[in-house]
């Protein structure tokens, strides 16, 4: 079954595609999540990275649980969307040498697949109120709770010294050093001030 194909006809084809879809994009993280903590040197984004496996077990569990609600065995669609972003952050960090540079990108390779999480589980909750599982939307809910809450962490490490320690670096794989001279946009407003 495609997202734009024939065999989604209603809201609850709908759903159910979308439950397919985060069901295998869940385990696929799963599988993912190990390279990037064996990868990351920063000590807290692997600490995020290992706590976030452990919650995304669960996010599995909670889509399992969902399953035995609809009286259905847990079934993923192949999802395309996953499997892009997993292969674009693999790509990038693959190429990185630097070890603080390659923090940065792992970084962002988490948050561009919290971003997908956010959207799916958001959608989800959505649609489950509108075909009155609210019983669905109060456990979705939860796993989009704690997704938020990874994509938070993720700015706070990036934020707090993953962004800044990769910053120094040139691409001569030097130091990088504020400067002293003034530069001309400083200059000028030196000037106004001293006039």
């Amino acid at each position: 079954m495609g997202l734009f194909t024939k065999d989604i006809k209603t809201l609850d084809d709908l759903f159910d595609h979308g439950l397919r879809d985060i069901y295998y994009a869940e385990n696929q993280i799963l599988k993912a999540l190990p390279k990037l903590i064996e990868a990351a040197t920063n000590p807290q984004l692997k600490k995020g990275l290992k706590d976030h496996l452990k919650e995304t077990e669960g996010h599995v569990s909670r889509l399992e649980q969902i399953f035995e609600m609809r009286e259905e065995k847990p079934k993923g669609t192949k999802c395309p969307g996953i499997n892009g972003l997993l292969t674009e952050g693999d790509e990038l960090t693959g190429n990185i040498a630097d070890k603080s540079v390659l923090d940065a990108a792992i970084v962002t390779s988490a948050q561009a697949v919290e971003h997908y999480e956010i959207t799916r589980y958001g959608a989800l909750i959505a649609w489950a109120r509108e075909l009155g599982r609210n019983d669905f939307a109060d456990i979705l809910e939860e796993t989009l709770d704690e997704e938020k809450a990874a994509d938070e962490k993720l700015n706070v490490i990036a934020d707090g010294r993953v962004n800044a320690r990769a910053g120094r670096k040139t691409a001569a794989g030097g130091t990088r050093r504020a400067s002293a001279r003034t530069t001309p946009t400083r200059r000028k407003r030196a000037g106004r001030k001293a006039a």
